[in-house]
């Protein structure tokens, strides 16, 4: 059972751990602003925790006790090892269980083969948290090189915030962003303890204002399907309706198309982008596991 001075010790305990991490130290950029302590803020831990600064200074000062999903999260944000994550369930009064070690999302198959048919129709296949674990030529092409990014960079969200260039391909980029999070909410509502879903919005929830506010909101969706306007800098504007097909066997595998309707300058566009593909040396596909 959590007292009032495990509550306490706890709060010091979480202060100490802060204290030591920098935005640095967990890949994030400085906010540039002067700091009069060591170490994280309190609203940035909230933030990359995704609770409130006011949950989570009531933590630190003893004033509440904290459920074990929030604890899980803040051990993962705090970067604490085994002993250090213990120690903080046992101030909490709560049973540790050690997070199993995640799996990593592998392709499946069919998903693979179907995407290998598809030379005309841009298509990826998005995992868990929007995470692009595969694609066409035609993609790269429509979208970004995938296969530039950094393997553990690769996350549909993550690029429509961090990518400037995301903003010029959309020509709606803040409802195409306020789309994202909202899926990205109903994701986290379906695995409210993956760690690298916590981390992910914790990460944009500091580096971006606007998914910041967003989250907030708490609005959610579920992908399906819809009509887009993106402007492509070698053919133009294109119309493109697209269309997510779910895996029976793995509903966190979804296999998303872009289409044009047939006959109009988006399909002649589009027709002429999947051209250049054919003729040109395509990107390797992403086989790896995430």
């Amino acid at each position: 059972m959590s007292t009032d001075v495990n509550r306490s010790e706890l709060g010091q305990f979480l202060k100490a751990r802060r204290a030591e991490l920098s935005l640095t130290a967990l890949g994030l950029p400085e906010t540039g602003t002067l700091r009069r302590v060591p170490g994280l803020r309190r609203e940035e831990v909230a933030q990359l925790a995704s609770i409130s600064t006011q949950y989570y200074t009531r933590l630190e000062q003893g004033r509440l006790q904290a459920s074990a999903p929030v604890l899980s999260v803040l051990a993962k944000v705090l970067r604490l090892n085994d002993d250090q994550r213990d120690y903080l369930f046992e101030l909490a009064g709560k049973e540790t269980a050690r997070p199993r070690p995640q799996k990593g999302q592998k392709v499946r198959q069919p998903l693979q083969v179907l995407l290998d048919t598809l030379s005309d129709i841009p298509a990826v296949i998005l995992g868990s948290r929007m995470d692009i674990l595969a694609w066409n030529p035609l993609a790269s092409a429509l979208i970004t090189d995938f296969s530039t990014m950094p393997q553990d960079q690769r996350n549909y969200v993550r690029l429509i915030f961090t990518d400037p260039m995301m903003r010029n391909r959309y020509t709606d980029w803040e409802s195409i962003a306020k789309d994202c999070v909202a899926f990205l909410r109903m994701e986290a509502a379906r695995h409210p303890d993956d760690p690298r879903l916590a981390a992910l919005v914790g990460e944009l929830s500091v580096q971006d204002r606007n998914f910041r506010q967003w989250w907030a909101d708490h609005h959610v969706a579920r992908r399906a399907f819809g009509r887009k306007t993106m402007y492509h800098p070698a053919v133009g504007e294109l119309v493109l309706d697209w269309e997510t097909l779910t895996s029976a066997a793995d509903s966190d595998q979804q296999l998303i198309i872009w289409t044009a309707e047939p006959g109009t300058p988006s399909d002649e566009r589009l027709r002429l982008l999947a051209s250049w593909t054919t003729t040109a040396s395509p990107p390797p596909r992403q086989r790896d596991k995430i």
